[in-house]
């Protein structure tokens, strides 16, 4: 289920062009995965909630994804940053704008995986710390709240998972086909 799930996605959103980087995108996936879904038993630790271990996986996607652009279109990979249509006297800002958008994707990437993954286990500790301290009559609520967030933040971390995954797919495809 998983193999046809990311074999979708890499069609739909880079083509067939990148069926070949289908065992990174598994791999990168089910990594980002099975790390978020560690943290969620209890006395473990949740490795993507620290920023060193995110932008070092977005840092690897955005370096590899510059070279294949490189290697696929050589110097006209550069194009990326002119799109097409713009005014010749808007052109150094567009450029500029378009220079700082794409520099700024391994931090984007890493920083969204990093915040939600600690945001939500910091959440779900927080709630059991209110369940032990308020005890059997007061910890009901924040009990009940633990098991709705525990619910949500298993979601969080499957969709988490599928975002790194599908943003790599994004940049994988303008990477190949230089999209404007």
């Amino acid at each position: 289920m998983s193999y046809t799930f990311i074999a979708k996605m890499i069609n739909d959103t880079a083509g067939s062009g990148a069926k070949s980087f289908f065992p990174f995108i598994f791999t990168l996936f089910m990594f980002v995965l099975f790390c978020n879904m560690i943290g969620m038993l209890p006395y473990s630790f949740t490795v993507t909630s620290h920023i060193i271990v995110t932008f070092m996986l977005a840092a690897t996607v955005f370096i590899g994804v510059t070279i294949i652009g490189f290697i696929k279109h050589g110097i006209k990979y550069l194009e990326l940053f002119v799109p097409k249509g713009v005014p010749i006297i808007l052109l150094p800002l567009i450029i500029v704008i378009e220079i700082i958008s794409y520099l700024s994707r391994p931090v984007s990437l890493s920083v969204r995986l990093f915040a939600n993954m600690m945001a939500g286990h910091t959440m779900l500790k927080v709630f059991g710390g209110f369940v032990i301290s308020l005890g059997l009559l007061g910890g009901w609520l924040p009990l009940g709240f633990s098991v709705a967030l525990t619910g949500l933040e298993i979601l969080v971390a499957f969709l988490q998972a599928y975002v790194f995954a599908i943003l790599t797919c994004i940049y994988l495809n303008d990477a190949l086909n230089l999209h404007h």
